[in-house]
């Protein structure tokens, strides 16, 4: 990815990161947290795989060598995918509204949300950042790409798996029913 192309990228994620940090401010108060060691659990491996997608091409290593063509259609279909995932994931993120947090939590009056794109996935959120990594990866067009796409699913996973034992005990029979009848991450599939 040329320098010119690469600030397509860095103008996608750098907006929603400030708007994720912006709304942050909006939820409700917290009655449980994961412990710093978990959210370092699922954060850490999410900032390495960004870093490792976003560095620059080093002229050594497997990882930077390409596994698409370096092509301006291969890097626009990569970037529009990394919108596309963007914004599914805003769209989530305003419809939960105030029981959002960035980290495994149960807001005060916590509410089961099953609408909008809720009913298509029970985590949309980090379906969302999914695709977003799955689309930087093929605008990257290099090994490397691939890799933080593996990370970022484990460190979602993970998260997840936490979230939906919290939720679990939290409303129980309604959200048994919720993971019979919705995907966790990808519809029909997972």
């Amino acid at each position: 990815m040329t320098p010119p192309l690469s600030f397509v990228i860095l103008g996608l994620w750098v907006p929603w990161m400030i708007y994720w940090l912006i709304s942050a401010s909006k939820v409700k108060e917290t009655v449980r947290t994961e412990s710093l060691a978990s959210r370092a659990a699922h954060i850490v491996p999410l900032v390495v795989a960004g870093a490792l997608v976003m560095s620059r091409p080093r002229p050594w290593g497997f990882l930077y060598d390409r596994m698409l063509p370096d092509s301006l259609v291969t890097f626009w279909i990569g970037a529009a995918i990394l919108a596309a995932g963007l914004a599914f994931a805003v769209w989530a993120r305003v419809h939960i509204g105030g029981n959002w947090s960035g980290l495994v939590t149960l807001k005060q009056d916590h509410e089961l949300i099953r609408g909008g794109p809720y009913a298509m996935v029970r985590h949309p959120i980090y379906t969302g950042v999914l695709i977003a990594f799955i689309g930087t990866a093929i605008a990257c067009g290099e090994w490397r790409g691939l890799v933080a796409v593996a990370i970022v699913f484990a460190a979602l996973w993970r998260k997840l798996k936490l979230e939906e034992r919290w939720l679990g005990e939290a409303f129980g029979e309604s959200y048994s029913k919720y993971r019979a009848e919705v995907s966790a991450l990808i519809p029909y599939l997972l």
